[in-house]
Parts: C-alpha cells; sequence; structure tokens
C-alpha cells in the first residue's frame, strides 16, 4: 500500500487474506511496480505466517540484483523455517539485461522442486538451450558487470525521478527493480488510465498505469509506473520533454 513517499507491506490485509482454504503465498521483493524492497522485519512477518498457517511460498526474486540507497536484497528461503517450504524464482532477464532470452530458473527442496517440473512441462516445450551456458558462466563470472549495472540503473533512477518531481509528479521512492511511480494528483488529474494514453501524444513519453496490476483498481488509479532501464540518449531526452511539458503548462 502507499506509505508516504513509498510504499509499505499491509501485513494486516495479508493477515486477513488468509483462509483454511490457502495453500500457498505470492511473494515479489524487490517488487514491480512498486521498486519497494521488503524489509528483514516484513519478511520475517510474512514468514511467521507462512509456518503459523503451514504455508508455501512462491518467491519472486527476479529482481534480486537491482537494489539501491542501502538496501539489501534477502531470500525468503534463508529465514528460519523457510527452507523446507519455499520456492524461489529468479532470471537472467533483469539481472544481465537479455529479456528477450527468457531464461530463469527455480531453486527448492525436492519434492518443492519436482512439482515445479510437473507444472513447467505443460507450459513449454524447452527454453533456449544456446542461451542457458551463457548464463551459467554469467552467473558464476560477471557479478561485477552486475555491480556495475546496478550503480548505472541507481543514477538513471535518480535523474528520472528529479525530472518526475519538477514536472510536478508526486514522486514515489523506488528501492529496487528498475522502475518509479509516481502521483497524478499533484497535477490535478485523477484517472492514471487515461492519462496514460494521452501522455505519448502529448509528451512523448510513454508511462503506465498501475491499476493494471491490482486487483483493487480505483484505490491505484492515482499512480503511473515509469522505467530507467533505457540508453542514456533515451533517459536524457525523456527528461527534457517532461521539463518542456512541465514549463508548456506553467506558460498557461
Amino acid at each position: 500500500m502507499p506509505d508516504g513517499d513509498g510504499f509499505a507491506l499491509d501485513l494486516d490485509s495479508l493477515r486477513a487474506a488468509i483462509t483454511p482454504k490457502t495453500r500457498l503465498l505470492l511473494v515479489n521483493s524487490p517488487h514491480n511496480p512498486t521498486g519497494t524492497v521488503l524489509s528483514r522485519a516484513d519478511l520475517t512477518a510474512i514468514a511467521e505466517l507462512a509456518i503459523e498457517h503451514d504455508l508455501y511460498v512462491m518467491s519472486d526474486e527476479a529482481y534480486e540484483h537491482l537494489y539501491f540507497g542501502g538496501h539489501e536484497h534477502i531470500s525468503l528461503s534463508t529465514l528460519p523455517g523457510m527452507f523446507e517450504r519455499t520456492i524461489v524464482i529468479s532470471s537472467a532477464a533483469k539481472t544481465f539485461s537479455v529479456t528477450g532470452w527468457k531464461i530463469g530458473w527455480a531453486c527448492a527442496p525436492a519434492p518443492l522442486l519436482d512439482a515445479v517440473l510437473a507444472a513447467k512441462q505443460f507450459l513449454t516445450f524447452v527454453g533456449g538451450g544456446p542461451f542457458q551456458p551463457a548464463v551459467a558462466h554469467a552467473l558464476n563470472n560477471e557479478q561485477p558487470w552486475v555491480a556495475a549495472l546496478r550503480d548505472t540503473l541507481s543514477e538513471k533512477r535518480l535523474r528520472l525521478s528529479a525530472a518526475l518531481a519538477e514536472a510536478g509528479f508526486g514522486v514515489k521512492r523506488s528501492d529496487g527493480t528498475y522502475f518509479v511511480c509516481a502521483d497524478i494528483t499533484p497535477l490535478g488529474a485523477s484517472d492514471a488510465y487515461d492519462f496514460c494514453r494521452e501522455l505519448p501524444e502529448r509528451l512523448g513519453v510513454a508511462a503506465v498505469p498501475v491499476s493494471v496490476f491490482a486487483d483493487d483498481k480505483p484505490a491505484w488509479n492515482h499512480l503511473v509506473r515509469f522505467t530507467f532501464c533505457k540508453k542514456e540518449e533515451t533517459i536524457a531526452e525523456g527528461v527534457r520533454r517532461l521539463r518542456a511539458g512541465h514549463h508548456a503548462d506553467a506558460v498557461r
């Protein structure tokens, strides 16, 4: 849920959502679309609920290396009592900027992994075979490159966030992933879906309404998601257009 200049885990809502029929929790940190990185305290609270209700957990950690500003990524599977009940999913797409390769992995105890493999065989026939040795090499040898990528993305995050704030958006803090969310209500707008449909024509900049990711769409329809995983020249041009649009509105 929105919380000040960022987002926070609504633990009360999570607790209330668990029923006797619940078998599995799906957790995503660092989180898309909000850019939230769950703290150790948050993850511990989730782990306690999973243990209390004897639940499995699917932990989506695809952005595990993309965290900023002194935050850290903690895998839920490393907390006490969680290894035997957690499936960790990650991906080369985000870590190594090879989204089109569609190469990822799941880590879990053998009984849980057997269940994953049983389901996977009915979803895709095979992954990109030639890419898998390259990903294995990168995992073992290219962590310095990943750290450099993280630093570059962090700088782009700050530049884009500053430009959005200058343009009048209510910018939310991004602690991870490569997304930053912004509130459109300071601009006098209230419908993020319509706002995002009009933005390319107005400024030549694209964004995604956060409501498309939510079940409770009205509660999130004042937020839009921008991305900063772009080339330097693309970021610079986007910033220029945002500033130009802000100045044009000010003249009006």
